[in-house]
């Protein structure tokens, strides 16, 4: 990034256009220049986009908006191949959380006033202890919130009943039966809901210290993080047993769709709000049921998941242009405006953040449980570890917990040895 650069750019500015005119993100002085940025959008984003150019284009009547048709993992693969020079690398577009670290190491963000647009756009209660905060290196706002991500709760009300689950109180996961709640541990996305609750840290970074429990002596782990371990040992041990497909990060999928359709199957699946579509297509809508991942306590602590989202990045080439700066704050801060939540989420499925959930009602059916129980669980919820060393974690707690299928650990202490063994390795190669 042009850091020196960008200040020395504002410094002048502010000379020319006084104080008034440097202050707050849209730069008012430039709506009247005649701009030109391109936008990142998928196909079913489209119908809302062209909604947000036509509001933009009446405060920037001089300005030029193209849209590049691209999925946004699928653009930011075009970003990793090339760089921000590209033409088909947009000036403004969707970025996940997680890999912010990486886009800002290629210096392909252009840092922006986000506090500032934030207050103009409304509704964010704390902005740095939300989604806001994790799109911050440093000093520099990379990325504006675009949407919350967290996972929640699926029941299929039919094998609950049968099970005798009662959906209005929190529910044990040690108290279910067999098969009753089907959830990949071995694959930490999930799993971290479980390490979170006895506050197990897979890794952490103070400054420039790297630190992680999993490389302590069992006798050093907390009560909670014992029986955290015992937990996972007595869930892995009947699947082993009765040689399930569970335990094999390649067949999961297909057995977690199996066991949740099959009658008298699973009664709880976690998963993310994008598997909504999915997943009442195999069990039915009416026998659908959404619950906040809280609900689900292990140990009597209730599972919490991370605040996770995406986010909306300018390019970098932007930077000292201040009118396309001021074009592409606007444009970003009409797509995620409150006003419009519910067309946002009609057209892509994203669930702002700065938004209460009483904005979605009258969405109607699932949308409505669905935005809910996502809002109750974010709430929930910790700020995602997003420093590179933590792409090391994804393995290293994967690689362990399918080991057990090998070395047959007798019990939680032996199976908590391959996760030290695992991690270990993992802290010898990053520090």
């Amino acid at each position: 990034m042009k850091k020196k650069k960008l200040i020395s750019a504002l410094l002048l500015g502010c000379m020319a256009f006084s104080l008034t005119a440097c202050g707050g993100s849209g730069d008012d002085s430039k709506k009247d220049e005649a701009a030109t940025i391109s936008v990142q959008v998928e196909e079913a984003w489209l119908p809302y986009y062209e909604q947000v150019k036509e509001r933009v284009m009446k405060e920037h009547p001089n300005a030029t908006i193209n849209f590049i048709k691209v999925g946004a993992f699928d653009h930011l693969d075009v970003i990793d191949k090339t760089d921000v020079t590209n033409k088909d690398v947009a000036d403004v577009f969707a970025l996940s959380a997680d890999r912010l670290y990486d886009l800002a190491n290629k210096n392909v963000l252009a840092p922006m006033d986000a506090k500032a647009m934030a207050e103009e756009v409304g509704g964010f209660k704390d902005y740095d202890a939300g989604l806001g905060g994790n799109l911050k290196i440093g000093d520099e706002y990379l990325a504006f919130p675009y949407n919350i991500e967290t996972l929640v709760a699926y029941v299929n009300k039919g094998n609950a009943e049968k099970a005798g689950i009662d959906l209005t109180k929190n529910i044990e996961f040690n108290d279910l039966a067999f098969g009753k709640m089907v959830v990949p541990v071995h694959d930490a996305w999930y799993g971290v809901g479980f390490t979170n609750s006895a506050s197990f840290e897979l890794l952490s970074k103070n400054g420039d210290k790297l630190t992680t429990d999993a490389t302590k002596e069992w006798k050093d782990l907390t009560a909670d993080q014992q029986k955290l371990f015992e937990s996972l040992y007595n869930y892995w041990k009947p699947n082993y047993d009765n040689k399930t497909d569970l335990w094999d990060k390649d067949a999961a999928s297909g057995y977690l769709d199996a066991q949740f359709s099959a009658d008298s199957g699973a009664a709880i699946r976690i998963d993310g709000p994008w598997a909504t579509t999915g997943l009442s297509d195999k069990v039915g809508a009416d026998n659908l049921e959404v619950l906040p991942l809280s609900q689900i306590t292990v140990n009597g602590k209730a599972l919490s998941h991370w605040k996770g989202g995406w986010g909306l990045g300018i390019n970098a080439r932007c930077e000292e242009n201040k009118a396309q700066m001021a074009l592409a704050e606007d444009f970003i801060k009409e797509i995620v405006n409150p006003e419009y939540a519910k067309d946002l989420f009609n057209a892509t499925g994203k669930i702002l953040e700065n938004v209460e959930p009483s904005a979605y009602d009258g969405i109607g059916g699932m949308n409505e449980k669905v935005i809910k129980a996502t809002y109750t669980s974010y709430e929930a919820s910790i700020n995602r570890p997003l420093f590179l060393e933590y792409g090391k974690v994804w393995d290293s707690w994967q690689n362990a917990l399918l080991s057990w299928s090998a070395q047959k650990p007798a019990n939680a202490e032996e199976a908590y040895k391959q996760v030290k063994a695992s991690f270990d390795a993992m802290m010898g190669t990053i520090k």
